[in-house]
């Protein structure tokens, strides 16, 4: 399946591919475009629209968009995942960063990530390793019995 997002990867739109590929669709194809050609895109590939006004998947609410997805997967009872969703929501909504101690390390590699690369399939199989290392780490902290 085709999932399409607005180009210029930052945090929620790194984390949802990562989500996606790991959980929910193993052969995405992320498809990255300028804002405002996303939904038409989406229409004319027949592809999942995320984390742009008006797509599929938004952020609904107070959830980002990982967030949405978690809960539209039914992916909810993964502790860990839950456990990154909210690094992942606090580094991406600019009034809540304050609210995990993680966010600004993410989002401050999420920015500096598109100072270092210019390719955005390249930022994102980049970026992959830090999501997969938080998540580690999140299982370990779960098994452990950190909330």
């Amino acid at each position: 399946m085709k999932w399409v997002t607005r180009a210029r990867p930052k945090t929620d739109r790194i984390a949802c591919p990562w989500l996606i590929r790991r959980f929910i669709d193993p052969d995405a194809q992320i498809l990255y475009v300028p804002v405002d050609q996303v939904l038409a895109v989406a229409a004319a590939e027949e592809a999942h629209g995320f984390d742009t006004a008006g797509a599929e998947y938004d952020h609904r609410g107070n959830q980002c968009t990982f967030e949405v997805l978690i809960d539209e997967f039914e992916l909810g009872d993964d502790d860990a995942l839950v456990r990154l969703a909210r690094i992942v929501h606090a580094a991406d909504i600019d009034t809540e960063i304050h609210t995990d101690p993680f966010a600004p390390a993410l989002l401050a590699l999420a920015v500096g990530g598109l100072a270092v690369e210019a390719d955005d399939h390249r930022l994102l199989e980049r970026a992959a390793f830090v999501y997969d290392a938080l998540y580690a780490w999140c299982q370990q902290e779960v098994a452990a019995g950190v909330p």
